[in-house]
């Protein structure tokens, strides 16, 4: 169930004390990465801080972290029981995602966070955690068109959503690549709301960003990498300049390099499950604009060792035509998969695979498609397909879920 509203989360928290402060990230494409780099710089900092994402990747409560580290199960069962009890008592009828974020942010006070570092799970204006009032700083990453049917289809209707979380006289960075309608709108959504200052980060090397590249080797990053970091790196200045004045913040980039982000640009071993000897590729690109991305990674850095071999599920709603167009090149070998039920997110659903062969076919790119019953099996498929040529996970979240916890060795099963 996804309902967009702030009455709810406010009926939840509103005898909740949340002494801790925030920096507030949303955006279509970018914003886990940042509060990755955002959290884990805090942490050097050695100032208490939290993280919390969504979704989660392979257990429900590891959206949520302290101090880089997952929240521990007890904790976070104690305190959810604690949230659902309340919804259940007052009558409020809270959404799994109002839920989460109440346990996320008790959990931040319970456990002394000083700064805690929150991704709007959609849109900005109506997200369950924009009843943060008073954050030290918000950030607003690269927009593009998901979750059209909630957030409305225009990127100038987005970007209006996205927008609500800037706030009177809090500090606001910006992803000045965003599209010159995009900018606009949250430029004029800034005035509105009297935010600021406004920081925008372009893909320049300027006075605002110089100083990050002398700290780090520039080229060792994707260029989308590249102003995530900055945007990252700006957010945290920003909001210590409130509450650390006299903490130095370049000593804090030395983590930046060691810091992952599960599921984007990961390579990791399957051997386990299949024998494969060389890595595979795991990306959660699900719209077309981290499609894209991904696209121009894999074509720089991979198609030299022959046809790509896809393994690849979508959750239903997603248009399949446009990020098979994108991703998949004549000669390629396609997989389609799907997922298994998704903890707490009863709503979500994977296309069936006979629907993304369908797409494949419709598009009249002369490929390789073959079926799989689960993700083992389709991990294995691709191990025998691709000659040990290339391959990529992609296309959802969801599914990268599934490899994650296949090869910690779960049985997984997409049935």
């Amino acid at each position: 169930m996804i309902e967009l509203g702030l009455e709810r989360i406010s009926r939840l928290l509103k005898n909740t004390i949340l002494p801790w402060r925030a920096i507030h990230v949303a955006g279509t494409n970018g914003k886990g990465s940042v509060c990755a780099y955002a959290s884990a710089m805090l942490k050097a900092g050695n100032i208490r801080c939290g993280r919390f994402t969504s979704p989660h990747l392979i257990d429900r409560w590891d959206c949520i972290t302290i101090d880089e580290k997952t929240v521990n199960e007890n904790v976070f069962r104690e305190v959810e029981a604690s949230i659902q009890a309340r919804d259940k008592g007052e009558g409020i009828g809270a959404s799994e995602f109002e839920l989460l974020t109440a346990t996320a942010f008790e959990i931040f006070a319970r456990e002394k966070v000083e700064v805690g570092v929150v991704e709007v799970g959609m849109g900005g204006r109506h997200d369950a955690t924009n009843i943060l009032r008073h954050p030290l700083v918000t950030v607003i990453t690269k927009i593009g068109k998901d979750h059209e049917s909630f957030l409305g289809n225009s990127l100038e209707e987005i970007a209006d959503h996205k927008a609500g979380i800037m706030k009177e006289m809090v500090p606001c960075i910006i992803d000045a690549t965003n599209a010159p309608q995009v900018l606009r709108v949250l430029e004029e959504n800034a005035k509105k709301a009297k935010a600021g200052p406004l920081f925008r980060i372009s893909n320049e090397v300027d006075d605002s960003t110089a100083w990050i590249w002398n700290l780090l080797s520039k080229e060792k990053f994707e260029a989308h990498q590249q102003i995530n970091i900055c945007l990252a790196v700006h957010a945290v200045k920003s909001a210590l300049e409130r509450t650390h004045s006299s903490l130095e913040i370049p000593p804090l980039l030395q983590v930046i390099p060691e810091t992952l982000w599960p599921g984007r640009l990961q390579y990791l071993s399957i051997k386990e499950v299949s024998g494969r000897e060389r890595d595979v590729l795991l990306d959660g690109a699900h719209n077309a604009q981290s499609a894209d991305v991904l696209r121009s990674y894999v074509d720089a850095k991979l198609r030299g060792d022959g046809p790509v071999t896809w393994v690849l599920a979508f959750s239903k709603g997603k248009k399949l035509s446009e990020l098979l167009l994108l991703l998949v090149r004549p000669g390629d070998n396609i997989i389609a998969s799907g997922f298994g039920p998704v903890d707490g997110m009863p709503w979500v659903q994977p296309v069936d695979v006979k629907d993304i062969l369908g797409a494949a076919e419709t598009l009249g790119i002369p490929i390789q498609a073959h079926t799989a019953t689960d993700t083992r099996d389709a991990l294995r498929q691709a191990t025998q397909i691709s000659n040990n040529g290339p391959v990529v996970v992609a296309g959802s979240l969801y599914q990268v879920s599934d490899v994650l916890r296949l090869l910690r060795g779960e049985n997984i099963s997409n049935v």
